[in-house]
């Protein structure tokens, strides 16, 4: 499965190294950071690492593989 996740502002490089399976494209005012999730329990750690570094995801959406 790949996901797209879209968060508010951009993020500085050390915020985005902290998800290394996951690509960053930088747009105004937010970052979008995208790539494979294996399952249901890596996609609930990457939103608890979101949380953890008080990242506010705006939209999370399933690509097509």
């Amino acid at each position: 499965m790949r996901y797209e996740f879209r968060v508010t502002d951009n993020l500085s490089r050390p915020v985005a190294q902290a998800f290394p399976e996951l690509e960053a494209a930088p747009t105004t005012h937010q970052t979008l950071l995208f790539g494979p999730v294996t399952d249901e329990a890596h996609l609930y750690g990457l939103l608890m690492r979101f949380q953890n570094l008080g990242l506010h995801v705006v939209e999370m959406r399933r690509l097509p593989d």
